[in-house]
């Protein structure tokens, strides 16, 4: 047998090593899945669909609440950018419907008992957040996890942000957002609700009473495009319109015909919360054209079905007032949105056309307001100047996150919240707010998984969720849509296609005694020249490994090769216990695959 001196001063071949650096370079058996690295808080999506597939639903919800704490809210109303790049949705145009399978799970096995509620040992260091909405509230769970103490400031007297006032309740019902948010409760996290930050404290005393202030207050700020009547009483802002409906189920100010002006899941959400107080007609209308719209296919289908008059590629010019008041909307066939130098240049032609409405609902962009009193520059849309991969400040002791630093959906902003926890947990540390951090992995990124359909792939199509009739739902303030069955839910699930590169280690049963894949099998080879003498002994040299590679990579050669080398290190011998009887072959014979000597006896 090789000594350890010996193994460690094994100097393998140039080929040996080049190979296997190759296949650490190449091999994607440990890339993620599209899904997974789609999800900016990089949600294990293939492990829990298959445990739901499996019904193994407690396990499934374990492996959700690992990344997520809102699993149930998420499920419901994330905007799935998951889903966008399904290899089922790439191949099939059928994604899988992954955040109705969270809801399915979160419905059918969280609980709390499974929450992890443990906290670090006390730092004696204070955090204030300023937002309630998912970007604080996740900043503030890592931050109580590290042992710092955490006070979430909010103006409204609610939990959830942006969550609670700007997505309806038909949607997403209160009960599931304050249930979620009582986990924060159970880390130790201090709520102070009805506090507004530049009015009842002032943020520089704020920074001044904490050791560090994260700003997550979102972009609550409606914006009103300057058009001929936009001053005429019945203007509103999108913001302004559901916030009041979240929080009262009415909006008195409305009338009876409303127009949304935008197309996007905001400007559904008003067209749809129209019916629901009242309105008896509803119109749309938006620069881009109803196969370019922004909103998700499923918030454009519940619109049409609930009967709202889409104007898709009509654009508002002017705004028609009467006393005052809203009298109507003129419209016009939009002839391009952009210039030639693709600058925003909206174009019309074609004769215009009046819409007899008394209300307009602007769902066009919203603002971040700055509270800092002017403290921190800010850019287009009110989100402040920031250090992209830290989210940090020019103020050395100020973050900010969510809508306010650039996030978009609820998944982006809880992935905003938790990077700047980090950053603000290495500041608290007086540690480098980037060395040793792979920022790729706190946000969306390209996974090199590049691998064929597994043979024998169907098109089985996409189940969808058990809506509620349109006519029924759209008088009413309750859940539209009433989620998966478990037969569907587990149905759904096996749509998976399971994406992965392991096509070697199911054709070798040595490999995987050795690793998951070649990359984790080979990786100290290729950096540091380590290898274990039995998995060059153990390979049979069948090649069948690189024959199903997508890469061809050359596992045989590695192992094979490097079997010189071991022999070389062991002074003309075979490594391996129990080679014996093959010395003595090699003795007494002259077969070209084992002899140490040639024909006249030397060696």
């Amino acid at each position: 047998m090789i000594g350890v001196s010996d193994v460690n001063n094994v100097k393998f071949s140039e080929g040996v090593i080049n190979n296997a650096k190759k296949i650490v370079d190449e091999c994607m058996g440990l890339e993620d899945a599209y899904c997974q690295s789609r999800c900016p808080m990089s949600t294990d999506v293939k492990k829990y669909v298959n445990l739901i597939g499996e019904k193994k639903y407690d396990e499934a919800i374990k492996v959700i609440r690992e990344k997520l704490f809102l699993p149930n809210t998420l499920g419901r109303i994330c905007a799935h950018p998951c889903e966008k790049d399904c290899r089922r949705g790439v191949e099939f145009n059928e994604p899988i419907a992954i955040a109705a399978l969270k809801r399915f799970a979160a419905e059918k096995a969280d609980n709390e008992s499974i929450w992890d509620t443990t906290t670090g040992n006390p730092t004696g260091k204070k955090v204030a957040i300023i937002g309630a909405g998912p970007a604080g509230a996740q900043a503030a769970i890592d931050l109580r996890k590290k042992g710092h103490a955490v006070t979430i400031f909010d103006k409204l007297n609610v939990v959830g942000g942006m969550m609670r006032v700007g997505i309806p309740e038909y949607r997403l019902p209160r009960d599931i957002i304050d249930h979620e948010y009582s986990y924060l409760n159970k880390l130790g996290v201090e709520f102070k609700l009805g506090v507004e930050v530049g009015k009842d404290i002032s943020f520089k005393e704020l920074t001044e009473k904490f050791d560090a202030v994260l700003l997550a207050h979102g972009a609550h700020k409606g914006n009103i495009i300057p058009m001929p009547g936009h001053k005429a009483e019945g203007v509103y802002p999108a913001t302004e319109y559901l916030k009041e409906i979240s929080l009262t189920r009415q909006f008195p100010r409305a009338g009876k015909r409303i127009m949304v002006i935008g197309g996007g899941d905001v400007a559904m959400d008003c067209a749809r919360s129209s019916w629901r107080i009242g309105a008896t007609e509803v119109y749309q209308c938006s620069l881009e054209d109803m196969d370019k719209l922004p909103a998700s296919k499923e918030e454009i289908h519940e619109s049409l079905e609930e009967g709202v008059v889409f104007n898709a590629g009509w654009g508002p010019i002017e705004i028609i007032e009467k006393d005052g008041k809203v009298a109507g909307i003129k419209i016009q066939k939009v002839k391009s949105i952009f210039d030639k130098e693709g600058k925003f240049n909206p174009q019309y032609e074609g004769e215009p056309k009046v819409i007899e409405v008394d209300t307009v609902i602007m769902a066009t962009g919203q603002l971040v307001e700055d509270i800092t009193d002017g403290a921190l520059s800010q850019t287009r849309g009110g989100r402040y100047e920031v250090d992209k991969d830290t989210l940090a400040t020019t103020m050395k002791n100020v973050f900010v996150a969510g809508d306010a630093a650039g996030g978009f959906i609820v998944i982006e902003a809880m992935a905003l919240g938790r990077k700047a926890a980090i950053s603000i947990d290495r500041y608290l540390n007086n540690m480098d707010l980037r060395a040793d951090r792979d920022f790729k992995y706190e946000w969306a990124y390209e996974t090199k998984l590049d691998i064929p359909l597994p043979e024998g792939t169907e098109d089985k199509q996409r189940l969808h969720t058990n809506m509620r009739p349109a006519q029924e739902r759209k008088k009413d303030f309750k859940q539209s849509d009433l989620g998966f069955t478990e037969e569907q839910a587990i149905e759904e699930a096996t749509r998976c296609l399971k994406c992965e590169c392991k096509l070697c280690m199911r054709e070798c049963v040595m490999m995987n005694d050795f690793g998951s894949c070649p990359k984790d099998i080979v990786e100290d080879l290729a950096k540091e020249g380590k290898m274990d003498a039995l998995l060059a002994y153990s390979c049979n040299g069948c090649d069948n490994c690189t024959i199903v590679c997508p890469h061809k990579l050359p596992m045989k050669d590695i192992f094979i090769g490097s079997r010189k080398d071991f022999v070389k290190a062991n002074k003309g011998e075979s490594p391996m216990k129990g080679h014996g009887a093959i010395k003595m072959h090699q003795l007494l014979g002259f077969c070209k695959l084992f002899t140490t000597k040639v024909r006249g006896g030397k060696k």
